[in-house]
């Protein structure tokens, strides 16, 4: 079990969820995700429309608790670098922000625009794989997170019923792999649709 955020967000069994970006002028953009199963919501992230702070995502689950705290670090050297940072925090029962992991955005420099997307965990109890990449190209619906050993954990793809109707990337599904945090997921695919103009930008 890869627990990051939460063991309640790992599942024994893949877990296929239902990604649906809301519009800005409806309710402050960000998006709702549901299990494609139950249809329940799962998880809800809140961007810069609904925060009113630019770079800075909250991830909540189902009943509108606050699960991950997601900020980019700022400042010149942070504009100079050839990665920009994304972090994503935790808070415990005492609510102190504890790092879990971090994102690292290539600069938007046509030198360092190839790089690969890398992300780390931070947190001391995670005990398996620290280190995953973003392999194919988010704003296709085409990408997949992999591990440090190859291996697909989590897959973002085009949801198929709505494809035939009218193609749209405004509703798209993300298929997790059993044991694999989906609460870690789903914070990493709302720092994509940041980096990649998505309904969480203002």
């Amino acid at each position: 079990m890869a627990v990051v955020v939460s063991k309640v967000f790992c599942s024994n069994s893949e877990v296929v969820l239902v990604v649906r970006r809301r519009p800005h002028v409806v309710n402050g953009g960000g998006f709702i995700v549901t299990n494609n199963c139950t249809q329940n919501v799962v998880f809800k992230v809140d961007g810069c429309g609904i925060l009113g702070k630019r770079d800075e995502l909250i991830l909540k689950d189902s009943d509108g608790h606050e699960l991950l705290l997601i900020r980019k670090k700022g400042g010149v050297i942070e504009a100079l670098s050839m990665q920009r940072k994304w972090r994503g925090y935790s808070k415990d029962f005492e609510g102190s922000e504890n790092l879990v992991f971090c994102l690292k955005e290539p600069n938007n420099s046509c030198f360092f625009k190839k790089m690969p997307i890398k992300i780390s965990i931070e947190s001391n109890d995670y005990k398996d794989h620290n280190n995953f990449q973003i392999a194919g190209y988010f704003p296709d619906r085409a990408c997949s997170i992999i591990d440090s050993s190859g291996n697909v954990v989590a897959k973002v793809g085009a949801r198929k019923e709505v494809q035939q109707v009218m193609p749209s990337k405004d509703v798209y599904t993300v298929t997790v792999k059993a044991g694999i945090d989906q609460a870690f997921v789903v914070g990493v695919i709302a720092i994509l649709d940041y980096i990649y103009d998505g309904s969480t930008r203002c």
